[in-house]
């Protein structure tokens, strides 16, 4: 079966002729841009929008691994943080940033004679919060690994079998993911996650979340790491980054890290919206 869906992906990519793909270094757009390089050659490129949203390191390590895979990459510059609808951080804040991105690909794609935009959503992707989709539909983006049926799980064991280092890559979104819906996405804000987060990689952790909550920090680390974390040592040295990075009260949540927890606290409505 998994098998039949990756050959289902070949021929999906195998049908377009000048491709780009939408590409953040994540386990999804790295398998994607890695497979359409395998099917194109050099009829795609990987392009990847650069912004204050976006973490050094995430940028640094999506670069290394297309230079490593002899993936051709461009770097863009991306706006949202110029955008107030994006920028006042209300529950549709990922619609705007990937309208934003899809617009900039799109005369990316023009000015460069590309025939199509594609990008990493998958089948797990659907019926989630994530109105980003919602601008990908309007944008007319390809979306392969979802239209070839392959899950997250599913990439990642043809990541693995492909030798690609980035198979087990912990989950990554953006900075403005980690700020509070309602709490203005500003440079500052977005630095002062980054250097926690920094931190933490510094520390040895592997899979975490620094939560801006305001003058509280909420610090989600996976499970199975939780037990390091809890420690009266550890405590100390959260307490001293991140009081050092100006918050007031530094916490651990106890139920570890889960992507999207932000979304726990919009209303029924809103979640609605975001999956129209």
């Amino acid at each position: 079966m998994l098998d039949q869906k990756a050959e289902r992906l070949r021929q999906i990519l195998a049908g377009r002729v000048r491709l780009i793909v939408a590409y953040s270094g994540g386990v999804d757009s790295a398998f994607l841009a890695w497979m359409a390089h395998q099917v194109l050659g050099g009829q795609m490129r990987a392009v990847i929008a650069d912004s204050a949203s976006l973490a050094r390191t995430h940028l640094e390590d999506a670069l290394a691994f297309a230079r490593e895979r002899e993936i051709p990459v461009e770097v863009v510059e991306t706006k949202e943080l110029e955008n107030p609808a994006y920028t006042c951080n209300d529950a549709m804040r990922c619609f705007h940033c990937k309208d934003e991105l899809f617009t900039v690909l799109e005369r990316y794609r023009e000015a460069c004679g590309f025939d199509a935009i594609a990008y990493g959503v998958n089948a797990d992707d659907e019926g989630d919060f994530r109105p980003g989709q919602q601008a990908a539909r309007q944008h007319h983006v390809l979306a392969p690994l979802l239209e070839a049926g392959l899950n997250k799980a599913e990439i990642r064991e043809l990541a693995r079998q492909a030798d690609l280092r980035v198979w087990d890559k912990p989950a990554s979104a953006c900075l403005s993911s980690r700020l509070e819906y309602g709490r203005a996405v500003t440079p500052e804000a977005l630095s002062v996650i980054e250097r926690g987060e920094d931190a933490l990689r510094a520390m040895g952790f592997r899979q975490f979340r620094v939560r801006h909550h305001g003058e509280i920090v909420r610090i989600e680390i996976a499970r199975e790491e939780l037990p390091r974390a809890l420690t009266a040592e550890m405590a100390r040295e959260f307490t001293a980054v991140f009081k050092g990075l100006g918050f007031k009260f530094v916490t651990l949540d106890l139920d570890g890290f889960r992507s999207g927890s932000m979304n726990q606290l919009l209303s029924a409505e809103e979640l609605l919206r975001g999956r129209v």
